[in-house]
């Protein structure tokens, strides 16, 4: 059976519901900080009319449900998931490691300006990079800070070693300190694009996380942010794109690092300084 359709003709609907007793304290401070109404614990997002999707609590954890019977399964970002753990050992992280020229200096400082819920950044951690996650959709950086704060709970020392390297900056990117982008060696951009595997859950997160940041943009929001990168001084900037989308803002790269179904735009500017300091990013 289909998930139902999420109605595009109008904003998300969104509300935060606590699992258990246990977790109201914290529901109901998360529903502070994000300006959304708190629902009476014990509701079955199956039977919630209110909203079109919860942000859900239970424990550390913190996922996105959409409501409606047939809803499928909750978004949440888990970095100790196989699914990730795999991608950041195979394939992938050999192109965008050399998308980011990792080589070039260890560790490198990469901005992700576009974080989601974290997966490039992810893999750039584990290849040793120290990585600032920017996410100015308020629930998403949520998601990110639940996810980096339970895998550093874990007890997987490997997990624990990859997720210091990452840091949140709940914002705009471009509203990181001057100070800091001084320290930054790579832009990383992943502008939203259809899901490149036909999963449901790749089709329902897409789906959700799309909703959540309609309301921010705007059609030409990655070609503005593309042109605010190429105004840093950082050393390079680096655009995830399909192997056949046309390059962003008409602006044509050095180079391209090309995969299967994604390749990478290199805009190279200068050769990286190996010695830059690196101040807090706030």
């Amino acid at each position: 059976m289909p998930y139902p359709l999420l109605d595009q003709s109008r904003h998300l609907a969104l509300a935060v519901l606590a699992a258990t007793a246990v977790d109201e304290d914290c529901a109901a401070q998360l529903a502070l900080r994000l300006g959304l109404p708190l629902l009476a614990t014990g509701i079955d997002p199956a039977n919630c009319a209110s909203s079109d999707a919860l942000v859900l609590v239970r424990g550390r954890t913190l996922s996105l449900q959409q409501t409606g019977k047939g809803a499928p399964g909750p978004v949440v970002v888990d970095f100790g998931s196989a699914r990730v753990f795999h991608r950041s050992r195979f394939g992938a992280s050999e192109l965008l490691g050399k998308a980011v020229g990792r080589r070039k200096k260890s560790p490198l400082r990469v901005l992700d300006a576009t974080a989601g819920v974290g997966r490039d950044a992810f893999v750039l951690a584990d290849l040793g990079c120290e990585v600032d996650l920017c996410e100015r959709e308020p629930v998403i950086a949520e998601l990110l800070r639940a996810g980096l704060d339970c895998a550093r709970s874990e007890g997987d020392p490997w997990l624990a070693d990859v997720v210091q390297r990452m840091h949140l900056y709940a914002g705009d990117a471009r509203q990181v300190s001057a100070a800091h982008m001084q320290s930054v060696d790579v832009i990383y951009l992943d502008p939203m694009f259809p899901p490149r595997d036909k999963s449901a859950a790749a089709k329902k997160e897409m789906a959700l996380f799309q909703r959540l940041l309609e309301h921010a943009t705007d059609p030409e929001d990655a070609d503005t942010l593309l042109l605010w990168a190429l105004q840093q001084e950082t050393a390079r900037v680096v655009v995830k794109r399909p192997t056949k989308a046309s390059h962003l803002a008409g602006q044509v790269p050095s180079h391209s690092v090309r995969g299967k179904t994604v390749r990478y735009d290199v805009y190279v500017q200068h050769k990286i300084d190996r010695e830059r300091a690196c101040p807090d990013i706030r």
